[in-house]
């Protein structure tokens, strides 16, 4: 079995410990890193993300992590991002009536919940489309954990003449949100699978799966 190089990308924000011993309890030869040649040079690229959207844009801008993304895609190499890495790939964040420009790798405003309890911490189950490869073998109410107070509401980009509408998985809590993405070589998930128990293992797997 080939071993597969993952990077994550180090940009000042992310559980990045916590997802370099998920990562490699499921196969795959983990390194922890800004450098630009090795996240470009991966066999897949995490981009983690905690906190404030627009610190972590900040964060990543810093270390030139919008155009490794972008780079990545445009040659169809993998990208998985998770809880904030997972909203920094829209096109704009609001928070406290700040607007922040994200990557524009999707349209789409990752905005406040409606819900009477904030954050929204803890384990929630999710609704996989038919053809998910990332939630390939788990129940349908298999619980992930969350920790945020931002989603995506509502889902922009739709199919077109030779485009293929990724498979986007939703949550509840208050109000539908964004819980994960499968869009060809861009995945991303709201909760945290690193976080998630023996249920994120089985997703992490999936996801080295596709490299």
């Amino acid at each position: 079995m080939v071993v597969k190089k993952v990077v994550i990308l180090d940009y000042g924000s992310g559980n990045l410990r916590s997802a370099e011993r998920a990562l490699a309890r499921v196969g795959a030869d983990v390194t922890v890193t800004s450098d630009e040649n090795a996240a470009m040079n991966a066999d897949g690229l995490v981009v983690p993300g905690v906190g404030a959207f627009a610190a972590c844009m900040a964060g990543l801008r810093a270390v030139h992590g919008d155009r490794i993304i972008q780079r990545r895609l445009a040659g169809g190499r993998p990208v998985l991002g998770i809880c904030v890495g997972m909203q920094i790939l829209f096109e704009r964040g609001v928070e406290h009536g700040i607007e922040t420009a994200g990557c524009g790798e999707w349209p789409g405003v990752v905005e406040r919940l409606d819900a009477p309890v904030l954050p929204h911490m803890g384990w929630n189950t999710v609704q996989a489309p038919e053809g998910s490869v990332l939630f390939a073998g788990l129940d349908p109410d298999t619980r992930f954990y969350f920790v945020h107070s931002y989603g995506v509401r509502k889902w922009e980009l739709q199919a077109g003449p030779g485009f293929a509408e990724p498979l986007v998985t939703w949550a509840e809590h208050g109000v539908p949100f964004v819980a994960a993405v499968e869009n060809g070589a861009l995945m991303a998930t709201q909760f945290h699978p690193e976080k998630s128990g023996d249920a994120g293992a089985v997703l992490l797997r999936n996801w080295l799966g596709t490299l």
